[in-house]
């Protein structure tokens, strides 16, 4: 037994943490993508599909929310939804698509305007609002994949009361879906999505003809609307003020901007300019955004007059599957149930592809940044992660669609709102002034919403603001878990740096640590006369001095290229940029052992002040208590005594 449970173990842990890159440490990180050619990929309206699943399956509940937030006026809300749709998030990510063609998103686009820890909050804060809009997609769909469930005639009285298990247990083989490995799923997608559009055409077309042939439906609710708002000026004016109610209808652009890297380019594309795979997400945005509105009108017409507003709040029939209400009213129970089990498999392929997203979007900010553990890099502990969050808001949130309504929408509007002030930069960076007005509305036009839904929906920014609170004291508290972890990912020399190494190859290499003041003789020859007296060491012994000047001390993971220099005829000098003096200096260290396989000394003067305030102003600013703290780093890399370069302190 004790001789196989170390291996069993050892086999889980590498079957969790397969494909994890641990840069970091100099092993193998994940290797860069090829260029880009018109034989990788898929055609655009393949991907469309992966996107689709996601965007279209709103359509499941889109209407019944809208209903229930707009009342009789929710295809007029609706045809205000579809304007501000196709006339401005359909443009704002038409250009995200130019501005990150490889799949960052607009997340991606703000963090470069920003540097260092404002920078990094910020897009923590934007992860947590992403969070937010991927992870209600999961426990939304699948809540309403439950709601289809349960609330089929053939399945009603078993399945009674059972919502939050079921609920629970499609997240969980959603989890296990990717745990075990998610592939092929543009195929699949590709299939759901044509299946539930054709059977969304059909309930379409019968809602349509059930409208005209029972005339009275129309009348009634004009006569309805009219008396409840009285003329067509007041009904536009409400219809403004309540169409952020519907904001779910604008889900799925992030995702279309997310799954660039798999639309199929040209074959003269780069990539570092992908204009085929720009062009064909172009597409894939505009037909995904003019299917949807048509069926958002459409459905949001059918369901208002033909369904009796009562059935829309909860507890009733149409709360939460308005449209296969329709289904099984006007097409039989059968019809119904094949439209119920597309519904539902297309709302679980939707959690899916949230899951995909946040797979995507989470490892690539949160350990570059330092402020995640090695293991987010890989797939199943960040699955297994998101798959126990999930159970937590379903529990919360009881499973109930309209109560997800509201964060839903907040992520969604945060993340388009973010978008748009993206390509408004970028607009006015590139001396557009037309566009930078252009944008600069739509962005007016997206606050608005975001500002409103959040006053009426308060309980979605909450949310929100538990994700961005939890990210980022989980990403402080990693960072500083891993502050003495050397996290120089290579390290370059120039030919002068280079030659340096080598004249100290064949004796003991001793470097001394010296932060750059005036850099006059007087500076040099007196650090060398100190450190000399102060660690007892023969005249003969030479020096090479190591200079290292902070960057961006919020960055974690870096390279580091070292040059060379001859200061004052006489004194050898290696020059570093980095976002932290220790890890510069025990990173050079280690490469001159390496190098010259022989264990190399610094020497260090003691820094003057309180510990703990040098140690805040190490993990903040990068500097700080250079010497133990470079000494810690060794002692971490290199657990042999024997090999670990010698650090002395004067």
């Amino acid at each position: 037994m004790s001789t196989t449970t170390p291996t069993r173990a050892n086999r889980l842990r590498a079957w969790m943490l397969e494909g994890l890159s641990d840069m970091g440490k100099g092993r193998p990180s994940v290797p860069k993508a090829e260029p880009a050619t018109g034989h990788q990929g898929q055609p655009w309206w393949r991907v469309m599909c992966l996107t689709g699943v996601d965007y279209f399956s709103t359509l499941g509940y889109q209407p019944g929310i809208a209903a229930l937030a707009a009342g009789l006026l929710s295809p007029v809300a609706t045809v205000v939804l579809v304007i501000v749709t196709l006339a401005g998030a359909l443009p704002v990510y038409r250009r995200v698509a130019e501005e990150s063609p490889h799949g960052e998103g607009s997340i991606a686009m703000l963090s470069r305007l920003l540097s260092k820890w404002k920078g990094k909050l910020f897009v923590l804060t934007l992860l947590g609002f992403a969070a937010t809009d991927f992870l209600i997609t999961i426990t939304l769909s699948a809540a309403d994949a439950s709601t289809h469930l349960v609330e089929n005639p053939h399945l009603e009285e078993a399945l009674h009361d059972k919502q939050i298990l079921i609920t629970m247990v499609l997240i969980a083989l959603l989890g296990a879906v990717f745990l075990k490995g998610f592939l092929e799923a543009i195929g699949v997608a590709v299939a759901l999505v044509g299946v539930y559009l054709v059977l969304n055409v059909v309930v379409v077309v019968s809602g349509l003809w059930h409208v005209v042939t029972e005339g009275h439906v129309v009348t009634d609710w004009s006569a309805a609307l009219t008396a409840e708002h009285g003329n067509a000026f007041a009904m536009i004016g409400v219809a403004l003020l309540v169409f952020p109610k519907l904001a779910l209808g604008l889900s799925g652009f992030e995702t279309g901007v997310a799954v660039m890297p798999h639309v199929k380019g040209d074959a003269a594309d780069t990539e570092a300019a992908p204009a085929g795979r720009i062009r064909g997400t172009k597409k894939l945005l505009t037909t995904a955004a003019l299917i949807m509105s048509v069926f958002l009108i459409t459905t949001s017409f059918i369901t208002t007059v033909l369904i009796p507003q009562e059935e829309f709040e909860s507890g009733g029939k149409a709360n939460g599957r308005a449209l296969a209400y329709l289904a099984h009213e006007y097409l039989g129970n059968t019809f119904g149930t094949i439209y119920d089990v597309s519904t539902i498999a297309i709302l679980w392929f939707a959690g899916a592809s949230a899951m995909a997203g946040l797979l995507n979007l989470m490892p690539r900010y949160l350990p570059k940044y330092g402020m995640a553990p090695h293991w987010a890099r890989a797939v199943r502990p960040m699955v297994i992660v998101f798959t126990l969050v999930a159970f937590l808001v379903t529990w919360i949130f009881q499973a109930d669609v309209d109560a997800q309504g509201g964060a839903y929408a907040t992520g969604v509007l945060v993340l388009i709102c973010s978008a748009a002030i993206a390509v408004t930069i970028a607009a006015r960076k590139a001396g557009q002034r037309g566009w930078t007005i252009g944008f600069g509305i739509i962005s007016a036009v997206f606050l608005y919403t975001t500002v409103v839904n959040v006053i009426e929906r308060p309980d979605g920014v909450k949310i929100g603001a538990c994700f961005i609170a939890g990210i980022i004291l989980i990403s402080l508290l990693s960072r500083l878990g891993r502050a003495f972890e050397l996290r120089v990912t290579h390290v370059e020399l120039d030919d002068m740096a280079e030659r340096f190494i080598r004249d100290v190859a064949n004796r003991t290499p001793r470097f001394i640590a010296n932060e750059p003041d005036s850099r006059d003789i007087a500076e040099y020859r007196d650090k060398i006369e100190q450190i000399r007296h102060d660690n007892d060491i023969p005249t003969q012994e030479d020096f090479v001095f190591i200079e290292v000047t902070v960057t961006d001390p919020s960055e974690f993971e870096a390279g580091l290229t070292v040059r060379g220099e001859i200061m004052h005829d006489r004194y050898r000098v290696l020059t570093v940029e980095s976002s932290s003096v220790p890890n510069a200096l025990a990173a050079l260290l280690l490469h001159a052992r390496d190098s010259t396989g022989t264990r190399p000394h610094v020497y260090f003067e003691w820094t003057e002040g309180n510990p703990f305030a040098n140690f805040v102003r190490f993990f903040l600013f990068g500097q700080g208590e250079v010497a133990p703290v470079t000494r810690e780093i060794l002692r971490e890399a290199e657990p042999d005594r024997d090999r670990r370069p010698r650090v002395h302190v004067g």
